[in-house]
């Protein structure tokens, strides 16, 4: 099966000022931001293969966003998902989504024994928005209940859990 983009971990972490982190993570992995919009960031680190998500998200109760496994394709998605269904894990399917300025295809398995939950999911599109502008409501993606009438500039930090 061939694959555009390597699989490879992602780490969402809930930061305090997205500007400071991402000098940081700059700094510790050698490598720049792969995207930066208002409030979020995110990283395609060759070594060690990760996907570093950085969402402004001030006061949060946590560091740890999400933790996720990003696939080449849809068809990479269907066999996690296909897989970890024969392992008797749940999931929350979505497909075609917009989130954190990207349209993804997706699962999430959210029954971890002690409560992260792992996001499955392949780009299918860059997005100039966080959510989809013609989705009334986006909790699906992101948990916190932030809607389509919210600002694209604050909505990264009304996200509970998003790449």
């Amino acid at each position: 099966m061939t694959t555009t983009v390597p699989t490879r971990l992602q780490l969402a972490l809930n930061v305090e000022d997205v500007e400071a982190a991402t000098a940081f993570y700059s700094k510790l992995f050698g490598v720049g931001p792969a995207k930066v919009r208002p409030g979020y960031a995110n990283f395609a680190v060759a070594e060690p293969p990760l996907k570093l998500v950085l969402i402004e998200n001030k006061g949060a109760a946590d560091s740890l966003n999400h933790l996720g496994v990003e696939l080449g394709s849809t068809d990479d998605v269907d066999a996690a998902q296909t897989r970890l269904a024969g392992e008797g894990l749940m999931s929350v399917d979505e497909r075609g989504t917009t989130c954190c300025y990207a349209t993804q295809d997706k699962f999430w398995v959210e029954t971890a024994p002690d409560g992260e939950r792992w996001e499955f999911y392949t780009v299918l599109a860059d997005s100039q928005t966080f959510f989809a502008v013609d989705e009334v409501e986006q909790a699906a993606c992101c948990g916190a209940g932030a809607t389509a009438a919210d600002d694209a500039d604050t909505a990264p930090e009304k996200s509970a859990a998003c790449c």
